[in-house]
């Protein structure tokens, strides 16, 4: 087999969504005659732990793991945190914090640690890894980002050891959701520009996660761009005996609720139908599995929906594929933010494996949307349109009393994990001639 060595800052036992991209090809790159090799932090800071992910990994895989430094618990300190509390991605507090240093500390952020935090490991990954591969050569480097830091440590890789080098983007760098709030100097964002169009430009292959991400890359630098998808793992499904359906009409998110994914949408379509309609109240549940940003449950506070909620702080991976065939809906929001057209999360597929209906908040014109009317996988509303939001509860809420709500999606094979990590094997096939 031909050895490919994968740079990524998530793997088991982190948990939450960075994690499960690349964990799936790699439980999947050998039947493609592929022999990964994992390159990881040794002391990362998770956003959380799923020991259940450990099932993944394939046997006798070689992992490679080396000490990273990096500035969190100083972060910590000047914020009052303890020590090992964990730190959110994208903005995310579940608690009101002191805004003065919580703006100094995004400005030290976005300002000092280009590309991300995890500058600190790019120089001593560098070292390891050209002494690591004159005894133990590879016939490709893969970089897997964010953090784009591991793109940086790729790009001199490949550079010194003349090495094929496929940079894999799971979120956009500086047209992701949240860079408008790094707060950045000229300076800084000149410098994100700099680093992001040597890496687009440098890598011999750039694979993205949907195709509006690729037309934004091309406008940052025109090259061809490879459009793989994240996807499902049937293995996650199949466990023979059908999961027993909530009693209740369930609404259910599932994953990290942050505030520009707060469906303000949906808490009025609620509020008004439960007003209008008691026995709704009383069938009605609302599930959030996973951290949810204080201002999200503020919204639905105001909404007067707290009675409705079940809230689940966080489940491993194994229980939340069982808590999405359990419940009756599925909720998908998308961030309504500029680039909400390109966003297309892991999580959606993983609803298409679970065969339950989906309710969908963003862009009519958008990846997800196109996915979910290709697949007739559920339902949507544009974002400020609680009408048609309202119309499409009460159309699912009617099907689940006529003992009729159920999922009638097709055509979802083409996005399982193992059908693409079959492309992703092609892409290096290609690159190792």
């Amino acid at each position: 087999m031909k050895r490919v060595l994968i740079i990524t800052y998530y793997w088991p036992p982190s948990g939450g969504a960075g994690v499960q991209r690349w964990l799936k090809f790699v439980k999947y790159l050998r039947r493609f005659n592929w022999e990964p090799v994992i390159y990881t932090p040794e002391n990362p800071e998770f956003p959380e732990t799923d020991h259940s992910l450990a099932k993944d990994v394939p046997e006798n895989l070689e992992v490679i793991k080396q000490p990273i430094w990096e500035p969190y618990d100083t972060y910590k300190k000047l914020l009052g945190r303890k020590k090992e509390e964990k730190i959110n991605a994208a903005f995310l507090s579940e608690k009101k914090k002191n805004s003065i240093l919580e703006n100094l500390s995004v400005w030290i952020r976005g300002n000092f640690f280009i590309p991300d935090a995890r500058k600190f490991w790019i120089r001593p990954s560098i070292k390891f890894l050209l002494n690591y591969l004159e005894k133990n050569p590879v016939s490709a480097v893969i970089s897997t980002g964010p953090p784009h830091s591991m793109h940086l440590i790729a790009m001199e890789i490949s550079n010194r050891m003349n090495l094929s080098w496929l940079a894999d983007f799971r979120d956009p760098w500086t047209n992701i959701d949240f860079y408008k709030d790094l707060k950045l100097t000229a300076r800084a964002d000149a410098f994100h520009k700099k680093l992001e169009k040597q890496v687009l430009s440098r890598a011999d292959v750039v694979t993205v996660i949907s195709r509006s991400m690729a037309e934004d890359c091309r406008n940052l630098y025109e090259r061809r761009y490879e459009v793989i998808t994240n996807g499902y793992d049937a293995q996650d499904t199949d466990h023979g005996d059908p999961a027993e359906i909530d009693k209740k009409f369930s609404i259910a998110h599932i994953g990290t609720l942050v505030s520009t994914r707060n469906p303000e949408t949906l808490w009025i379509a609620l509020q008004e139908l439960i007003a209008e309609n008691p026995a709704f109240a009383g069938d009605l549940e609302i599930k959030l599995v996973g951290k949810v940003d204080y201002k999200v449950m503020e919204a639905i506070e105001q909404r007067g929906l707290t009675s409705f909620v079940r809230k689940i702080d966080y489940m491993p991976h194994d229980k939340v594929v069982k808590c999405q065939q359990q419940s009756r809906v599925l909720l998908l929001i998308i961030n309504n933010t500029p680039n909400a057209k390109m966003i297309l999360t892991g999580k959606f597929f993983e609803y298409l494996a679970a065969r339950r209906p989906i309710l969908c908040l963003g862009p009519a014109d958008g990846d997800a949307a196109a996915i979910l009317f290709e697949t007739n996988a559920g339902l949507l509303a544009g974002f400020g349109d609680a009408g048609t939001m309202k119309n499409n509860i009460r159309y699912l809420y009617n099907k689940y009393l006529d003992g009729l709500l159920i999922s009638e999606s097709h055509n979802i094979e083409q996005y399982s994990r193992l059908e693409l990590t079959g492309k992703i094997a092609a892409l290096l096939d290609r690159l190792a001639g």
